[in-house]
């Protein structure tokens, strides 16, 4: 027998509401602690050699990409933190040796998803050494930003918040001596909120990996206390089924009003993805050449906008070596972020690490990812529709 068996009692395209029987994960968990559960399963029965996890650093701006092999160390991993921006298909890649040669399991976003299939494209990942749980994603918000947000808009210390949640279309905050929330969508009128490539991203449900999981949709009794899962291929469904007969979670059919509401909220997500596009891209006007040669003339040629990237990597040293830009000259001239535009001018993922890690603030995930956008437009009626979208 493989690392996963043939014949799953449970199948691609079931749902289910899940909760953990795990007491240690339950205190911890913030909607029924399915996906630490299943994680932590995994590991123990050897299905995967570690697992890929991040953890709360030194406050909850302080995200921590950990390798965890000890099953016990993951109730300590449970939660979410919506203000780490890493990209773990780069830690695959860079620290992991893109997971040739061990086995793990980790949580995925749809940019992390989105990465990990363009670096297998490349051969960079082994996909079928990654057992992948997707968790929905409504958006990212960067450190400094959640900072001076929280400062400024909420009129908190930023150090006194000890939790931070995205729920109800709000962003919640607790904080010594209270809790907070305001909306997203004035916070980001007003210039504050998610990453700016987080609020064009139209892959809210990471339906490409094993599972997809999350709280949409969960109503009823077992709101706030099960995960709602979605069970999105063969390797999903084994692990689902055995972490159930095994004991270490319990499940039940969805109530269908829930399925109608998740259904409803990835729609409104999908709906605030296309005005955030719109308005974004109408920013690079008529003659967009105009605005990005103003921009990029800040670029001090630090190369962390390629190495950064999970697409981009394999230019970097025909740039460094490229006849057609001066080696040493800052700013570089325009051929050397044309040509590294037109390199992932198909692939890039909008996952804004370019943007998040650039050095002078510039607005590369923008620029990035309209002409990713123009290039599926241009090949989607040859092509027909993209696997997903970002």
């Amino acid at each position: 027998m493989g690392l996963f068996s043939s014949k799953p009692e449970m199948k691609k395209g079931d749902m289910v509401y899940a909760w953990t029987n795990d007491q240690d994960i339950a205190k911890k968990a913030e909607c029924g602690g399915a996906v630490t559960t299943l994680l932590k399963y995994a590991l123990e029965n050897k299905m995967v050699d570690a697992v890929l996890v991040i953890k709360r650093g030194q406050d909850i701006y302080d995200a921590v990409p950990t390798l965890v092999t000890d099953p016990k160390d993951l109730k300590d991993t449970a939660g979410s933190l919506h203000c780490g921006t890493v990209l773990l298909a780069n830690v695959v890649k860079k620290r992991f040796n893109g997971a040739k040669t061990m086995k793990i399991g980790m949580t995925v976003k749809g940019c992390d998803l989105m990465a990990l299939q363009e670096l297998a494209k490349r051969k960079e990942v082994n996909l079928d050494n990654l057992l992948l749980i997707g968790v929905n994603c409504g958006g990212t918000v960067s450190p400094i930003m959640a900072r001076y947000m929280i400062t400024e808009k909420y009129g908190v210390n930023p150090d006194s918040v000890h939790k931070e949640e995205i729920d109800k279309g709000q962003f919640i905050i607790e904080y010594e001596g209270g809790h907070k929330g305001i909306s997203i969508d004035e916070l980001e009128e007003e210039g504050f909120g998610r990453r700016t490539n987080c609020r064009r991203c139209l892959y809210k449900v990471p339906r490409q990996a094993d599972l997809a999981c999350g709280n949409w949709g969960v109503i009823g009794e077992k709101a706030g206390k099960a995960t709602f899962v979605e069970v999105c291929s063969d390797k999903g469904a084994d692990l689902l089924s055995k972490a159930v007969k095994g004991g270490a979670l319990a499940t039940e059919a969805p109530i269908p009003k829930g399925i109608e509401i998740r259904g409803k909220v990835e729609g409104a997500m999908l709906k605030l993805g296309e005005k955030w596009r719109k308005k974004d891209f109408a920013r690079l006007g008529k003659d967009p050449w105009t605005m990005i040669n103003k921009e990029t003339s800040r670029c001090i040629k630090c190369y962390s906008c390629i190495e950064n990237c999970p697409v981009c990597f394999p230019v970097a040293e025909s740039l460094k070596k490229s006849y057609m830009i001066e080696p040493g000259q800052v700013p570089p001239n325009p051929m050397f972020h044309l040509r590294r535009f037109a390199h992932i001018s198909d692939s890039c993922v909008n996952c804004g690490q370019c943007e998040e890690l650039c050095a002078m603030d510039i607005p590369l995930a923008l620029f990035s990812h309209a002409i990713r956008a123009e290039s599926d437009v241009s090949f989607e009626p040859k092509l027909g529709k993209p696997a997903y979208s970002n």
